[in-house]
Parts: C-alpha cells; sequence; structure tokens
C-alpha cells in the first residue's frame, strides 16, 4: 500500500509544473467546514466549456539523472526521492475517482534510470488505466525529452493531453542550464505528435483518438535572460505552426541555489503581462510585432492592449457604428464578446454610450478610442495615458500593488470573459 509520505514527496514534487491551474495549496478543513484543499497532488483545470475539474497530480519518480539547474529534482539535490509503480498510481487514480477526489490524473516523472524506460513506465500506467482499469476520464502525460519518439505516439494513444516542456526560452539558455536537454529533443516530438494528430483527423475511423485535447507546454519566465518579444515569438510559433493548444508561464521563483540563476524571484506581473499578450495572439489576431519588438520587453504599466493602442493612436477612434469587427476588437476595453454584441445590436438602432455600458463594454478604457454618433468623451496622448493609468489602479489608489481580478464591476466582467 502506498504510504503518505511517498505521496506527498510525489506530489510536492509535482506542483512546479503549471500546466494545471493550481496545486500546494495547504489549506485543510475545520470544524463544521467543507472540503479539503490540503488532500496531496489535487490540482484544478479548465475544460473547453468552462468547468472546473480536479486531478491528481503527481510524479512516479522524483530520482532524476539530470541536473538542471533550476530543478529541485536536479540529480544533485539533496531532497528525499520517492518512487511508485503502474500499479500504484492506478490504484490510487481509481480510489480517488470513486470517492469523488478527482476527475483526472496529471501524471509526470523525473527521468529515472533513462529517458526510455520513464516513458515506457508512463505509457504502461495510461495503458493498464484505459484497458484494465476501464478509466475514462481524462489523462494528461508529460512527455520525457531524449525517449523514443514511438513511445511518446503509443502513449499519446491512451492519454486526452500530452505535453514536452520547453522551460527555457532558448538553445542557448537550456546548454547553460540544463546541459542534458536539447532544443530538437523537446521540439522533435512535438512535431511528430503534431503531425500524427493531423493524420488522426483526416482518417475517419479514427477521427479524434489521438490526444483529442492536444499539446501544451511551458517555459520559466525570468530564470534566463530572454525579453519577452523572444519569448512571444517562440509563442507564436509554436501556436501557428505547432498547433499547441496552450503555452503555461511560470515566473522563476529561488527554490534552489545555483549561481547561474537569479537570486530574486522573477515576480508575477511580468507573468500575466505575457498571457495578456499570449489571449491576443491567439483570439484577437494581433502579430508578436505589433505587441512587442525582439529585444523589448512588455509594458508593465499598462496591459498589451492600451500599450498597443497608445502606440497607434493615429487609427483611433473609431466609431462604434461603423467601425469593422476586426477593428473593434482592437479597442481597449472591448473583447470578444462584446465586439460581437455592438455589431448585432447596431443592425437596429444606432448605440450610443449608455447601450455601451449596458453591453458591459469597459468604458473607463474604451472612451478613449471610440466615439458614438459622432461623439467623443475620452482623453488623447498623454491626458489619455495618464486616465489608462488611473483607470488600471486599485481602488485603494495604490500604484504599485499587484493586479486585482475583481476590484470591480468592470474588471470582474474583464476577469471572467477575458477582453481586455
Amino acid at each position: 500500500m502506498l504510504d503518505a509520505d511517498t505521496l506527498s514527496i510525489l506530489t510536492e514534487s509535482a506542483k512546479y509544473d503549471v500546466s494545471c491551474s493550481s496545486s500546494g495549496s495547504k489549506r485543510a478543513n475545520g470544524k463544521g467546514g467543507l472540503g479539503n484543499a490540503s488532500v496531496g497532488g489535487i490540482c484544478h483545470s479548465f475544460t473547453p466549456d468552462g468547468r472546473c475539474i480536479s486531478l491528481l497530480k503527481i510524479l512516479m519518480s522524483n530520482e532524476c539523472v539530470y541536473d538542471c539547474a533550476y530543478c529541485p529534482n536536479r540529480l544533485s539535490s539533496n531532497v528525499k526521492r520517492a518512487s511508485i509503480t503502474p500499479d500504484e498510481i492506478c490504484n490510487l487514480t481509481i480510489n480517488f475517482y470513486k470517492r469523488n477526489y478527482i476527475e483526472g490524473l496529471f501524471l509526470s516523472s523525473a527521468v529515472s534510470g533513462s529517458p526510455n524506460r520513464t516513458m515506457e513506465l508512463l505509457t504502461e500506467t495510461a495503458i493498464k488505466l484505459r484497458k484494465q482499469y476501464n478509466f475514462n476520464g481524462y489523462i494528461h502525460i508529460k512527455g520525457i525529452p531524449h525517449a523514443d519518439e514511438a513511445l511518446a505516439l503509443k502513449a499519446a494513444r491512451y492519454a486526452d493531453r500530452m505535453s514536452y516542456n520547453i522551460e527555457l526560452p532558448s538553445e542557448r539558455s537550456l546548454k547553460l542550464l540544463a546541459p542534458q536537454k536539447t532544443k530538437d529533443s523537446l521540439v522533435s516530438p512535438m512535431k511528430r505528435l503534431r503531425a500524427a494528430i493531423l493524420c488522426d483527423r483526416e482518417n475517419a475511423a479514427r477521427r479524434g483518438a489521438l490526444l483529442p485535447a492536444g499539446q501544451t507546454t511551458q517555459m520559466i519566465i525570468g530564470a534566463s535572460p530572454e525579453s519577452d518579444g523572444q519569448i512571444l515569438r517562440l509563442t507564436e510559433y509554436l501556436y501557428r505552426h505547432m498547433g499547441l493548444k496552450r503555452v503555461y508561464y511560470s515566473s522563476y521563483i529561488p527554490v534552489v541555489r545555483s549561481p547561474l540563476l537569479p537570486s530574486v524571484p522573477a515576480g508575477l506581473l511580468r507573468e500575466h503581462r505575457l498571457y495578456q499578450a499570449d489571449w491576443l495572439i491567439r483570439f484577437y489576431g494581433f502579430d508578436v510585432n505589433e505587441l512587442c519588438g525582439e529585444g523589448e520587453n512588455l509594458d508593465t504599466d499598462l496591459d498589451p492592449k492600451c500599450a498597443w493602442a497608445l502606440k497607434n493612436m493615429h487609427l483611433f477612434p473609431v466609431e462604434i457604428n461603423s467601425a469593422p469587427p476586426e477593428m473593434l476588437l482592437r479597442v481597449p476595453g472591448i473583447g470578444a464578446k462584446g465586439a460581437y454584441k455592438i455589431t448585432e445590436a447596431r443592425r437596429f438602432c444606432r448605440l450610443d454610450f449608455d447601450n455601451l455600458s449596458k453591453m458591459h463594454i469597459v468604458l473607463k478604457r474604451a472612451k478613449h478610442f471610440i466615439t458614438c454618433k459622432g461623439k467623443f468623451y475620452g482623453a488623447e496622448g498623454n491626458a489619455a495615458r495618464a486616465a489608462l493609468l488611473i483607470a488600471g489602479r486599485s481602488d485603494s489608489g495604490e500604484c504599485n500593488q499587484q493586479l486585482s481580478l475583481f476590484s470591480d464591476r468592470e474588471n470582474a466582467v474583464s476577469a471572467l470573459t477575458g477582453e481586455l
């Protein structure tokens, strides 16, 4: 039987992968309460329709033969080591599922023994869950660098999603901080899986059977000197040429000491700005060159959409009642849902600012870039930037406070819909 100490070691070791939305909470239940966030390895992710689901997030082993400088499980790290078998993971997953703790499994591993042996064990676990235990829940498997790509393809037949973590945005940084990994060992299997997924979609008999949830990856932000522009160019390539579903960003936290690494954390604001720019690239039709130069970093004071709009004031203001949908999407404060509502409503009447307010358009940002029936109520030039900075502050008026998702109604709508 799997003991609590082993479970604690392997779930704690897995928490640094951000491909799930949350993990590592220590909030325990009290008398008269409901739920328990301290159960090891329970993290949360989201389905395409917005549902939040719980996953068992665990490593098969944290005994690693690689010595990546940033990794707490690296070969030279002095941490408690543990490993479990495919059968133990299967039993744990099924027992947790029957108790309604989880709806799926997020399974990774340090490179124990050899890349091929580690990938074989991950694949064996997925096969047993599907065939022996008849488990049809969600399974996410982390790919192992340098493992035979045939093993990755075999695992892809049983997993819902796979991910190879790029970790560092450039090959130069990989050589410095993770010398046993190469760009090819990470990108090549992703390309192979991409080709297999496309082939599977064209096969009517098997359509959707191979990785129906696609591929993801993760990059550590701030452990190496790459700019936001370099990171976003890699992100754009992964989305448009590799077909990835998501690129996750993880702000560097100095959990291990090394002369090759910064001694201070990267901070969450930079990570937040990268996610905002990522959203604009995926859903708003922005090109990386519009948002950030190759050697530049994103503006920390303003979100990327506001920063772009201020640099292109010659394109504004646009008339709400006649601007094409693709231009409405570029107006700060108008998201995809807002643009759709505007284009539908203006078919029946000419819209004014009261109409936009009822549609939950974020007018404190949008008013500087639009007119309604020819009327303009915003500011221009430096005054517009100052107004946007004020609008972005918290209710307390502190400029340097961490961003709040729900400081007011307009911010709450923006957080829920992803509108910028």
